[in-house]
């Protein structure tokens, strides 16, 4: 039996939607990878400092200058955000873990509110057992914070869990805390050479089982 930890924007969320949110406030639909990006940026910026912002915060703070401050059109596309669909994959690969006995769980940056309605939406809520936040940290990951919490709330050592995530800095910093590793990779994209090396690389959910 293995226990995965999912991270939960991009690996589980598809945020593919978002870019029709933004072309209905009149932005490039490519606006939406650069303002996750930022704030994903702004966010570690934070954490780095010591510090913890909420992601809705930096969401909000991030969406702004780019909206010129107009309040209906930044609740809009961050509805949107609450709204988002589970990638193709993750349904069936999700039940397909939990079929073979395995213990599932997310840790995210963002609200565990956030998970919850993701994959309640998605009908496989109760294949997780526990739905982690950073908020109830303090640091965002990648800190080695982040990563040791969701250790202790399973009650087992860091090197029993196994990150999965799309995002190599996730990757790394996971592994940096003693986690093992599994890189999601569905877009077959190079994985940067100055981050730990993930032990495993799988292109769906289901590869895992």
């Amino acid at each position: 039996m293995a226990v995965y930890v999912f991270d939960v924007n991009e690996t589980l969320s598809d945020l593919g939607p978002m870019g029709t949110r933004f072309a209905e406030v009149g932005l490039p639909p490519t606006t939406a990878q650069l303002w996750f990006a930022t704030v994903l940026r702004d966010g570690i910026a934070v954490a780095a400092a010591g510090g913890l912002a909420r992601f809705a915060d930096v969401a909000r703070g991030v969406l702004a200058p780019l909206l010129a401050g107009d309040p209906d059109a930044v609740e809009h596309v961050l509805a949107g955000f609450l709204d988002l669909p589970v990638h193709p994959d993750v349904v069936g690969g999700v039940r397909a873990l939990r079929a073979a006995g395995h213990r599932l769980l997310t840790l995210s940056n963002g609200a565990a509110e956030v998970a919850d309605g993701l994959l309640t939406r998605a009908g496989i809520r109760a294949e997780f057992e526990l739905l982690l936040s950073v908020e109830y940290v303090g640091h965002w990951k990648p800190t080695r914070d982040a990563y040791l919490f969701a250790a202790q709330a399973c009650r087992l050592p860091p090197g029993a869990l196994t990150l999965v995530a799309v995002h190599p800095w996730d990757i790394d910093g996971a592994a940096r805390a003693g986690l093992r590793t599994a890189w999601l990779n569905r877009t077959g994209a190079t994985y940067p050479p100055h981050f730990t090396p993930p032990q495993r690389t799988v292109t769906t959910v289901a590869e895992l089982a």
